[in-house]
């Protein structure tokens, strides 16, 4: 029987030859974590839907975060739930705001690691749209001020980067702005450049309490079944200032993930989200699936899309693994 002179079993043989001819793989360094903060004291109340997730107070926070920080997880992600929620998002960029007191006392507590803020504003409006509605429609221009209000309060209490979620057009051109006017040109913008109005947020917005009162997200966040207007939506965030565009979801996008890497050969991250995360939990759950195994593949497919870093619930479990 004829065989060819090239033969790829050759190089799977051993995992020692696995390892040489290994094309991608997921670091510690890739990684960041999402946390929830929420007003009070002693607070850890887990999330139901996202199990091993909780709302925790700030004093909770730094404990939480002193472990990811061992860990050797370089980066988290705030979301903050407020107290009061109201028409102006108030919450969302006053001084002593949830997610400001957080930045504040998580820079003080645990200088060495980077503390991103989730710039949005569906926590903090009653309605829980991510601007401001005027006759059941969200105003994109309106909603730029108070946009551009929170990153500032944001980075002003310390936030090492903002990172704005919202999709309303040139919220990035408005925040670089305010950020450069007041002294900020240092600080770098993770926009979420192509995000998609998904069926796969479903956990999230339990945990931030922030599902619409009324209609849906879809005149503002993307139509799943687009393509070319990721990249469109991609590169509009890079002429605004944006230092890393974000594809969000990762896991039914992983073709949009490698279509922004290519096309633009720019920082890309990647949100693996608490629906896919939800998912994976529940299936390990049953015994369906091997839990380790199936979210190592899925952030390995991932990073082989294109992501230079992911965002996910999994990152303390994946590190914990890896080390």
């Amino acid at each position: 029987m004829y065989f060819p002179a090239y033969r790829p079993r050759r190089l799977r043989q051993s995992e020692n030859f696995r390892r040489l001819i290994r094309e991608n793989s997921v670091s510690i360094d890739d990684l960041i974590y999402p946390l929830f903060v929420v007003p009070g004291k002693g607070i850890k109340k887990e999330i139901p839907s996202m199990p091993g997730n909780f709302h925790m107070s700030i004093d909770i926070l730094i404990e939480e975060v002193k472990k990811v920080r061992d860990l050797g997880i370089p980066a988290i992600i705030l979301f903050g739930l407020p107290e009061d929620k109201n028409e102006a998002a108030s919450g969302a960029y006053e001084e002593s705001g949830i997610v400001q007191e957080a930045v504040r006392a998580l820079k003080k507590g645990v200088p060495d690691i980077l503390v991103l803020t989730d710039v949005c504003l569906c926590e903090y409006m009653s309605h829980g749209h991510c601007g401001i509605v005027k006759d059941g429609q969200v105003l994109n221009d309106l909603t730029l001020e108070l946009l551009a209000k929170t990153a500032l309060s944001h980075v002003e209490a310390g936030a090492d980067m903002v990172a704005p979620s919202d999709m309303m057009d040139g919220r990035v051109a408005v925040i670089r702005s305010t950020l450069d006017e007041n002294g900020y040109q240092g600080t770098p913008i993770m926009s979420y450049a192509a995000k998609y109005a998904s069926a796969f947020y479903g956990p999230f917005r339990d945990a931030a309490e922030s599902a619409p009162q009324f209609g849906d997200r879809r005149s503002y966040q993307m139509d799943p079944p687009n393509a070319m207007e990721a990249l469109r939506e991609t590169m509009l965030d890079m002429e605004e200032g944006a230092d890393i565009v974000m594809v969000k979801p990762a896991l039914a996008y992983m073709d949009i993930i490698q279509l922004v890497k290519s096309e633009t050969c720019y920082p890309v991250a990647a949100y693996n989200v608490s629906g896919e995360f939800s998912m994976v939990k529940a299936a390990a759950a049953k015994g369906w699936i091997d839990e380790k195994k199936v979210v190592m593949e899925i952030l390995t497919g991932i990073k082989r899309a294109g992501a230079d870093m992911i965002l996910t619930y999994h990152a303390k479990d994946v590190a914990s693994w890896l080390k």
